[in-house]
């Protein structure tokens, strides 16, 4: 999208937004009893808000009304607006709007997701496998159980035992073992696990030859890696459909985003029904729109929420995704080289980023080490934000902990456990990083781990299990309310009205 002359762009704007996200400079008080900023390196779960896009979207309320008409000035502005941030997310993953549609739908992935499998599988009942990979998180997995038809998983790619990327000579044999019954795969583009990026385009290309469709889970994609959908020169390098998570793209608080060929769905009655996607509604019948993407965006939409992502995705192509990936690997690679200097730290999944490149996420244990221990003293004593048990991929990761776990694992699968919380070992600590993190924050997450694995026994000393079976220190008590508080909050903001009243 042309900027004007003076509008920042590249290495110029990335420095500045770097910095521009809600909740940097967040202080809490640690166990030790002095206050610090918080390092948030949870981003594969959340990332913060990116200021900039927050702003914009603010600016856009003034204007705030319904979509679906233009018949007042506001709802013309509302109109033509989510209309361009249509077309904004298309161009942002390299979509052909002759052939693609983009909407909206539900919150992160998981929506899109079942919206997708439950459509493919209208498509070509008579083929009723779907190939997905081990890696995927449950949003990228249990839709298709549940709508898709027979799932079977696909091992990754192995090195001396470490997980890495979708292996293309597996996926071929499964390809030509299951030929004419598989209806489509779907491929996570970065795994929340791991970080480890899957060759997209190549997989499609490899999918097409044997008639198959391809989904593409790009929740982690779309803040880290530049996405091309399609264009390319062999067009079986195209991907059929794509799905988008704003939150994990620097605007929390937006809808999840489906974007995918026209032809997949113009042929079908969409999966949902309602008000605004019709042409006509009559006693005893109706007529649904040809319009893309009206015919899929049934009812209000969050409109708010989709100008905010939007701003973020417009931001993002100003900066350059080939120069964010840059960046990004830059802190990944400098906290994984730092990370495996440690004899007792265990970092899952490839770590040869040349053959198996990563990006933003680090999944890791301590030896002999139970990683909620290891996330409560980063939080308690270092105020590192990390996350840890099984990010939401119980598969992947009761494989990739046959590494270091694999008496623990065996034992669970004969005392047939349902419940992985009943094992406390059962799950890792991950690191995530967004383009808001620096080396500081990486040589500061460092620090934190050898401190972790030199005073192991002192720390341990200092915590139990509660009954939710997580560690909690022994003295030290956080209260989420001396930080905030939405009743207090709302109080607050009336109180201000109410202070800044004229006297009668």
């Amino acid at each position: 999208m042309p900027n004007s002359k003076n509008t920042l762009s590249g290495e110029a704007l990335l420095e500045v937004i770097q910095s521009d996200f809600i909740g940097l400079n967040t202080k809490y008080k640690l166990a030790t009893g002095e206050t610090t900023r918080r390092i948030y390196l949870d981003s594969t779960a959340s990332t913060l808000m990116m200021g900039s896009a927050y702003r914009a979207a603010a600016d856009f309320l003034n204007h705030y009304a319904n979509t679906h008409s233009v018949m007042h000035y506001s709802a013309r502005i509302a109109t033509d607006t989510f209309a361009w941030v249509h077309d904004r997310i298309r161009d942002f993953v390299g979509a052909d709007p002759a052939e693609y549609t983009c909407f909206f739908t539900g919150s992160g992935v998981t929506a899109g997701m079942n919206r997708m499998a439950r459509t493919f599988k209208h498509l070509r009942p008579e083929r009723n496998i779907v190939l997905i990979s081990i890696m995927e998180h449950h949003s990228n997995d249990l839709p298709h159980r549940k709508h898709g038809g027979t799932v079977i998983h696909i091992p990754v790619d192995t090195h001396e035992s470490h997980m890495g990327c979708i292996d293309l000579v597996l996926l071929k044999t499964y390809l030509e073992e299951y030929r004419d019954k598989i209806n489509y795969v779907s491929v996570t583009g970065i795994s929340n696990v791991t970080g480890i990026i899957n060759p997209i385009n190549e997989v499609a290309r490899l999918v097409h030859e044997y008639g198959a469709y391809l989904i593409v889970d790009a929740a982690q994609m779309a803040a880290h890696v530049p996405i091309r959908m399609s264009g390319h020169q062999n067009p079986l390098h195209n991907v059929d459909a794509l799905v988008i998570s704003g939150h994990k793209t620097y605007a929390p608080g937006s809808p999840g985003v489906v974007v995918a060929r026209k032809s997949l769905l113009e042929s079908l009655e969409p999966e949902e029904v309602g008000g605004g996607m019709v042409d006509r509604v009559f006693p005893d019948s109706y007529i649904i729109s040809d319009e893309f993407p009206t015919r899929e965006e049934a009812g209000t939409p969050n409109i708010y929420g989709a100008v905010l992502l939007g701003a973020a995705i417009d931001i993002l192509d100003r900066i350059g995704m080939e120069k964010v990936l840059r960046d990004d690997q830059t802190i990944t690679n400098r906290a994984l080289e730092a990370m495996l200097k440690f004899e007792d730290v265990v970092v899952y999944g490839e770590t040869d980023v040349n053959s198996c490149p990563r990006a933003g996420t680090i999944s890791f244990n301590i030896r002999h080490y139970n990683h909620g221990l290891v996330a409560a003293i980063l939080n308690d004593y270092f105020n590192i934000a990390v996350r840890n048990e099984c990010f939401c991929a119980h598969p992947y990761v009761e494989k990739m902990l046959e590494l270091t776990h694999s008496r623990e694992i065996h034992i669970a699968r004969v005392r047939q456990v349902k419940d992985w919380h009943a094992e406390p070992w059962m799950g890792m600590v991950r690191v995530s990083f967004g383009i808001y993190n620096t080396p500081a924050d990486v040589d500061h997450f460092i620090h934190a781990l050898d401190e972790i694995i030199r005073r192991r026994d002192e720390f341990k000393e200092l915590y139990f299990i509660n009954d939710h079976g997580d560690y909690e220190h022994k003295t030290f008590k956080f209260r989420s309310g001396e930080y905030f508080c939405l009743n207090s909050a709302v109080e607050s903001e009336i109180n201000m009205l109410a202070a800044d009243k004229p006297a009668e």
